[in-house]
């Protein structure tokens, strides 16, 4: 690596709030809760089921979302920009068809990546706000103007995203009309509550995965309960659950935790040093 490259931080920096966020543990629940959010809007669903073999490729997604999370958040600018213009141009080639009205459009619909981008980053904010990360509201709002920066990766004017809790809370009422748990939906649903998985492995998805797709699925605002016709308890017990789950997860030492798939955040620390490793107390004010 040449030393310019080496320098690099990034398009966000060691010095941004999404930086110190993104390293949490919490967020691996806030990326199921995304998925449950995302597939409320039919047109959205569409396109990731019509063009992907979800049904036997979930997990696969998965890694795949987290890694490109992974490379915008602690790459290079060049590593982010390379990994944003393959979406891009995967985006640019793929169309879904509407069943009702046979109508085709494309998945790289300014209006449809508004919605998976405001999705994603809201259940990323929520989860581990509401998990016990220490958090001022103003620090939120510099979270959601720095993610312009990824919005622009995927083909969005950041112009037109929100950047602050306000502007996300507006987009969230503007598009609820828009929103159904239609078929799609309850596809992404039952996987979530119900993952294919080795006969071996059907205990521990009984015992673990059951209540992490509950958390997420409770963690929702109200109104998408409301559409998927499931109940969740009161937020104050969600929140309860949420903080008792991060402190556990925290307790999991860093070291052992960021070996996990993706480790693009231990290649950034060796790349800048120990001055970019993530901690709360790191997120500035």
């Amino acid at each position: 690596m040449d030393d310019a490259r080496g320098r690099d931080p990034g398009l966000f920096t060691p010095a941004s709030v999404t930086w110190q966020l993104h390293a949490d543990p919490m967020m691996w629940i806030a990326g199921i809760r995304a998925l449950y959010l995302q597939a409320l809007h039919p047109r959205a669903v569409r396109g990731v089921l019509q063009n992907s073999d979800f049904r036997r490729d979930a997990w696969g997604r998965l890694l795949r979302t987290a890694d490109f999370v992974g490379v915008t958040t602690y790459g290079t600018t060049e590593d982010a920009e390379r990994a944003g213009e393959r979406v891009r141009k995967i985006h640019g080639m793929l169309t879904a068809t509407d069943p009702d009205t046979g109508e085709r459009y494309g998945v790289g619909e300014p209006e449809l990546l508004l919605w998976v981008h405001c999705a994603e980053i809201a259940s990323y904010l929520q989860v581990v706000r509401r998990s016990g990360f220490p958090f001022t509201g103003a620090q939120a709002d510099r979270y959601l103007a720095e993610h312009r920066a990824g919005a622009r990766l995927v083909g969005l004017d950041p112009a037109e995203v929100p950047a602050d809790r306000a502007a996300l809370d507006a987009y969230f009422e503007k598009v609820r009309p828009e929103l159904a748990a239609g078929p799609e939906a309850r596809e992404v649903d039952d996987f979530l509550r119900r993952p294919p998985v080795h006969p071996l492995l059907v205990p521990a998805r009984a015992l673990l995965w059951r209540h992490v797709a509950a958390l997420a699925y409770d963690s929702l605002p109200a109104w998408a309960h409301a559409l998927y016709g499931r109940p969740a308890p009161p937020p104050t017990t969600v929140t309860r659950h949420l903080r008792t789950t991060g402190t556990l997860l925290r307790a999991i030492p860093a070291s052992l935790r960021r070996r996990t798939p993706p480790r693009h955040l231990l290649h950034a620390v060796t790349r800048l040093g120990p001055g970019a490793r993530p901690a709360p107390g790191r997120v500035p004010r």
